[in-house]
């Protein structure tokens, strides 16, 4: 696995209590596993405004030590919020509504939830005082072509200005990007695989590339990034690309491949970094970090990483990291 969780993350959540908006979707419930498995919070809060989730999730996850709250609300709701984040240490926000399709036929209610309920978690994290926030966004809201990622940069750029709201109150905020999800909700993954018992498999065109991760390498960078999160950070993990029509083969050796045109409000190629970007950017090991443009943002606060060349761009179909067929196959033998 490319991303493990640090020894550092421990003494940051242990003891704490942590909520999660959108903690009933696929994010969500593995962020929850993985905090009851590894960690020893004080309280683990799920935000989400579905009543039959959260109920089928009390009876899916074991919880020995009684850590668990399930908290109904909505993000566009700033009272229940503000209920919600009494006594709360880390808040992660992975609430959002991301259907592509869906978003481009309803805007208002993208943006309802995906820009008005970012200000609404800012707002309610420095009122109640809580001490990190980290928001969860998308290779979409990278030089954004649909509502999606127009609404998910809004996000960004709200919460990294947040800082300078929240002064010189403790809480801060960063946010988290990357790329597709291996069997999240709307993964073109389990869309093949439903597929593939039809015999035919739809691709939109046959150049395409994506970035990829899986559930658990996505929970575990941004806990890891909660512990170095200086506050006003996009972090960026460094993932594999590989093209649509290679997954599709994978999946379906055996059936037919029928191409149906690009979709709107869909790229070829998505990015994650790029060259307005990159002159802010540092690179690590396994991650960028693109740096605010504040004032108040100090240069030494991440140690370690070097700028990126100038003209950089980190892009699904530029990436030095390929994910092989065999590699692939190995994660989908998996559970995802």
């Amino acid at each position: 696995m490319r991303h493990q969780i640090s020894d550092s993350a421990g003494k940051l959540i242990n003891g704490k209590s942590v909520l999660i908006t959108g903690g009933t979707g696929s994010f969500g419930k593995k962020f929850v596993e993985t905090m009851l498995a590894r960690f020893k919070p004080k309280k683990v809060i799920i935000f989400s405004r579905d009543e039959l989730k959260q109920s089928e999730m009390q009876e899916t996850f074991k919880d020995p030590h009684d850590v668990l709250r399930y908290f109904i609300g909505d993000v566009r709701d700033p009272e229940r919020l503000h209920r919600a984040f009494h006594d709360v240490d880390i808040v992660v926000h992975a609430a959002a509504l991301k259907q592509i399709p869906a978003m481009e036929y309803n805007p208002f209610e993208a943006i309802k939830t995906n820009v008005l309920g970012a200000e609404n978690v800012i707002s309610a994290a420095i009122d109640q005082g809580v001490e990190k926030v980290i928001a969860l966004s998308t290779d979409k809201a990278c030089n954004p072509i649909n509502l999606y990622g127009a609404t998910k940069l809004c996000s960004d750029k709200l919460f990294v200005a947040a800082n300078s709201y929240s002064g010189k109150n403790k809480t801060r905020f960063s946010v988290v990007r990357y790329g597709n999800v291996m069997g999240s909700r709307g993964s073109v993954i389990p869309l093949f695989q439903r597929q593939k018992e039809t015999g035919t498999i739809t691709i939109t065109d046959k150049r395409m590339t994506r970035f990829w991760i899986t559930r658990e390498e996505g929970v575990n960078f941004v806990i890891n990034c909660l512990s170095l999160m200086r506050g006003g950070e996009i972090f960026v993990p460094k993932i594999p690309s590989m093209k649509v029509i290679d997954v599709a083969k994978v999946i379906a050796p055996q059936c037919k491949i029928k191409v149906v045109g690009i979709r709107p409000g869909e790229k070829l190629h998505e990015a994650m970094i790029l060259e307005d970007d990159a002159r802010n950017s540092l690179e690590f090991k396994d991650y960028f970090i693109i740096q605010p443009l504040f004032p108040w943002w100090g240069k030494e606060n991440h140690k370690g990483g070097k700028a990126v060349p100038d003209g950089f761009a980190y892009t699904s179909n530029n990436n030095a990291d390929w994910l092989t067929e065999k590699q692939l196959k190995e994660l989908l033998s998996k559970p995802l």
